[in-house]
């Protein structure tokens, strides 16, 4: 394990699996450099990344995934090419600047807040989150699953307090009641 300098940008390299792995810690801190090289060891090893490097896909702009992910649809549904260039073009024009890394459930409400500001129908709207979470692929999977967690405890009373942690509506928030969205939820199909 090495880590050196190149200009005033501290690099790290290490073998694994047979490689070597050279990378940037995109850093003049040589104490943020020796820390990127053991977090990106440890997912190495853990084998997320399966010894190729994606991180530069998480720093790409929605926009740039949307192209992408476009091109593709319209290879494989002909058909309704229109409404996803449709689609996708209000997507690009309004997050495509963000990159992907920043991408999480406020920036899904606030797509949805903007095109409804906008006139757009509540159908085109969720059309198009549609296709602004299939375009983020796994994390949109993700995002997708939180928004209706957090929609179902609110039919139930609950208000968002901390990430997957929800608060009954209305309580003191130093003595309010607090659990993760799972205990509710359990407890309320228990009593259906």
């Amino acid at each position: 394990m090495a880590i050196f300098q190149r200009g005033e940008i501290w690099w790290y390299e290490f073998p694994f699996s047979g490689r070597r792995i050279r990378e940037s810690s995109k850093s003049t801190s040589k104490t943020l450099a020796r820390t990127a090289e053991r977090n990106r060891k440890r997912e190495l090893e853990e084998g997320f990344n399966n010894v190729s490097d994606t991180r530069h896909e998480r720093v790409r702009t929605v926009g740039d995934m949307a192209g992408e992910y476009l091109t593709a649809y319209k290879l494989r549904h002909p058909q309704s090419a229109v409404f996803a260039d449709y689609a996708v073009s209000h997507v690009k024009r309004i997050v495509g600047s963000k990159m992907f890394v920043d991408c999480n459930e406020a920036t899904i409400t606030s797509y949805q807040n903007e095109r409804l500001r906008e006139g757009a129908a509540p159908k085109t709207v969720n059309e198009e989150v549609g296709f602004l979470l299939r375009i983020m692929d796994e994390l949109g999977d993700i995002l997708r699953v939180r928004l209706i967690k957090a929609k179902a405890a609110e039919a139930q009373g609950w208000q968002v307090y901390r990430q997957g942690i929800f608060r009954r509506k209305g309580s003191d928030v130093r003595g309010g009641e607090e659990r993760p969205f799972a205990a509710h939820l359990s407890r309320h199909h228990a009593r259906s």
